[in-house]
């Protein structure tokens, strides 16, 4: 017997990715899509392939998506996002663990990354696992508003199959949500209570250029994965630096 499946997916001006996503998706169930405020093609695109849209405020990636997941018709879901592919041999995959007898609670997959049109073998990239497949009567999205993640109540196992994620086509999209990430994560260690000085944004950014380019190998990429562990490095020193200044605007 094989049991049915959603897709659960959160969107916002994705008509560049999004397209990709759900072909990948057309062996599913349901597609669900919560949406927050696309001015583009994007909820255009999602109709054409069927897709349940809803239509929400962003309350960051924890929220939205747990309100994705909770949209969804079936037990299973699987939370895709819409700079993701899902590849034809892990689609399989998932196909034959919902129809064995004793699938466990949730899947991890691995994450196949593009950076700037390559794709990264490296720089702590190519063993990233995230739990994306699970029963939503198990586990569900935490409230985080960033690094968010399924806390899953049972046992989950790994996929071989990856996930294609097309992250940051262009330097343009990049600084784009450099910007925004930084500012959103800033704003989470001002709430944590963080008060980060000018030493700790550099002393964080330096260790995670070394940890991505030595640590994890980023050399072995060549000249993008130097380029990578200076953007990562780069971000986490705006973040810092971003929370810092708001001690001054909010004493």
């Amino acid at each position: 017997m094989k049991r049915p499946i959603s897709a659960a997916i959160i969107t916002k001006n994705e008509e560049a990715n999004i397209e990709r996503c759900l072909r990948s998706l057309a062996w599913t169930d349901e597609i669900v899509v919560v949406d927050s405020g696309s001015t583009d093609r994007t909820v255009e695109i999602c109709e054409r392939h069927n897709c349940k849209v809803t239509r929400a405020r962003w309350l960051g990636y924890g929220p939205n998506k747990r309100m994705a997941v909770n949209a969804t018709s079936n037990d299973w879901v699987l939370a895709v996002d819409a700079d993701e592919e899902v590849t034809p041999e892990l689609a399989r995959e998932i196909q034959d663990i919902l129809s064995s007898d004793s699938p466990k609670d949730g899947y991890k997959i691995r994450w196949r990354s593009m950076y700037l049109g390559h794709w990264i073998a490296h720089s702590g990239w190519s063993s990233f696992y995230k739990l994306k497949l699970f029963r939503k009567s198990k586990g569900n999205y935490t409230e985080d508003v960033m690094h968010e993640t399924v806390r899953l109540d049972g046992e989950f196992g790994r996929l071989r199959g990856p996930l294609n994620h097309y992250t940051y086509p262009d330097r343009a999209t990049v600084v784009r949500k450099m910007e925004a990430n930084t500012t959103m994560a800033a704003e989470v260690l001002w709430t944590k209570g963080r008060r980060p000085s000018v030493w700790t944004a550099c002393l964080h950014a330096g260790w995670t250029f070394f940890r991505m380019y030595v640590v994890k190998a980023g050399f072995l990429d060549g000249k993008i994965g130097l380029i990578l562990a200076r953007d990562y490095a780069q971000t986490v020193y705006l973040k810092y630096i971003k929370c810092r200044a708001m001690g001054r605007t909010r004493a």
